[in-house]
């Protein structure tokens, strides 16, 4: 492809600048921002640089042990882990954000949506077999990479696992790597786009544990935030659409339905997020192989898993099914494009929910294509984006400052004493910081806001044994009726 372009990964655990991007995005500046996404957006093959020799100079490291942190959402293995597992979920603020002057709210809030949705959520789990086979699938993807890894020449490469939501968590996942004494790491999300509620929760935990910790803020390190575009992943999708239309009698007959995970729509409009423009790139760029496959069927993309009363992104999977069948559309190719391992949404929202909705509208035909999972050329391009990042480590944030190419305020704390890290109450990079401050100290701070919820913890169970806790949260009386 004549226009492919090679986007390098992000380096030093410095977060992609979209994380930062500023919180307006109408008007011209949202004009500005979306033209230089859309440029980016664009296939990328593999390194000009072939990969075998990127892989054999990287090999000649023999006596580097490098590490490769898979990071996921993570899910429960059994009924009985399903609650806690959706309060961990709903706990986390790039899920539920509320205005700072309501954060103490995170918490009981989590708490009574992860109570009111256990018992639906336990039933979809119940169907699939009694939890989420995401964990499994993850660990053997991770051995998968070894051994691809190992065919390319690399020794010494060992992959850990970090979910977000259920163990291993990503400090379980950092102690192995500290008591394997790694000395380079390439942190990979399973995420094939970046979304700030998706990677962008998982890095900015990753950098927040990984930087509390002397002995890891040492180790080099570097981050691949988004894969939509490569060129291996692309082809891997195409061809397993390829397949499922081959099942048809007449392979162009069937309507391609990309089915994307859900997003609420604020977190594109007020908060710059790139998961939608890169969604709809990803699926631009199956349908292009897919053409140059020979493969000229119609195609759909819509949004599924929404939740609660707020917009999310449209359109939605269920109301595109009753209006493709009302169109006369009797046979689909359902793909869900956002996922990379079977889980809940995959073997319980698609196929039984929405595959029974598809047959009550109409729908006589129905194939859906299966996750990525282990797929050896999927596999593969991994292995093969792993390899080209791993030079990555060696280019310090000076020759970036040198060089003038734009860089992260993270990257120039590390290299200036600018200013404290206060969201993470931590000292962070290879400085300590100092400032002066005004009011309380962070240690009475934290004092006082665990007196707080102290209180509110009390006043909880309170109302808690009495039956009425949920009137007590939604009249307001917690916490204020207590004080």
């Amino acid at each position: 492809m004549a226009d492919a372009v090679y986007v390098a990964p992000v380096s030093s655990l410095v977060l992609p600048a979209f994380l930062d991007a500023p919180t307006v995005v109408r008007g011209r500046g949202a004009a500005a921002r979306a033209r230089r996404i859309v440029s980016l957006l664009q296939v990328k093959p593999t390194l000009a640089r072939d990969v075998a020799s990127l892989a054999l100079e990287e090999s000649s490291r023999s006596n580097e042990r490098t590490g490769v942190l898979l990071l996921n959402l993570g899910g429960p293995d059994t009924i009985e882990q399903v609650e806690p597992f959706l309060y961990n979920l709903f706990s986390d603020p790039e899920i539920i954000t509320l205005p700072s002057s309501l954060g103490w709210l995170n918490s009981p809030l989590a708490w009574i949506i992860a109570r009111s949705r256990a018992p639906s959520s336990r039933e979809g789990y119940a169907a699939i077999g009694g939890g989420s086979p995401q964990l499994a699938t993850t660990l053997k993807q991770g051995e998968a990479l070894e051994e691809a890894l190992e065919r390319r020449g690399l020794r010494n490469v060992k992959t850990y696992v970090g979910m977000r939501y259920w163990h291993p968590y990503t400090d379980e996942a950092l102690a192995a790597i500290k008591r394997d004494a790694i000395d380079r790491l390439v942190v990979l999300p399973l995420y094939p786009q970046f979304s700030i509620s998706t990677s962008g929760s998982s890095l900015r935990l990753l950098e927040k544990e990984f930087y509390a910790d002397q002995e890891l803020r040492q180790l080099k390190n570097v981050v691949i935030p988004a894969w939509y575009n490569r060129q291996g992943y692309v082809h891997s999708v195409a061809r397993l659409v390829a397949q499922a239309c081959d099942r048809f009698e007449e392979t162009s007959t069937p309507h391609i339905f990309f089915s994307a995970h859900g997003l609420p729509t604020k977190y594109i409009e007020e908060l710059g997020d790139p998961y939608q423009q890169q969604i709809e790139a990803t699926v631009r760029f199956v349908m292009q192989r897919l053409l140059a496959l020979g493969y000229s069927n119609n195609y759909t993309l819509a949004y599924q898993s929404r939740v609660g009363p707020v917009q999310w992104l449209q359109p939605y999977t269920d109301d595109k099914i009753r209006e493709l069948a009302d169109g006369g559309v009797e046979s689909l190719v359902v793909v869900p494009i956002s996922f990379v391992s079977e889980h809940i949404e995959t073997l319980e929202e698609i196929d039984m929910e929405y595959a029974e909705l598809a047959s009550e509208c109409g729908i006589k035909e129905w194939e859906r294509v299966p996750a990525l999972g282990l797929e050896e050329d999927f596999i593969d391009d991994l292995a093969d984006a792993v390899v080209e990042a791993l030079p990555r480590m060696e280019q310090r944030p000076l020759q970036e400052i040198n060089e003038g190419r734009p860089v992260s305020l993270r990257v120039v704390n590390d290299l200036v004493d600018l200013s404290s890290k206060e969201e993470l109450g931590i000292e962070y990079g290879p400085y300590r910081y100092k400032r002066s401050r005004f009011g309380l100290t962070p240690k009475a701070e934290v004092i006082n806001g665990r007196l707080a919820m102290a209180a509110i913890t009390l006043a909880s169970l309170l109302s808690y044994s009495k039956g009425n806790l949920y009137n007590e949260v939604v009249a307001g009386r917690i916490p204020f009726g207590w004080w």
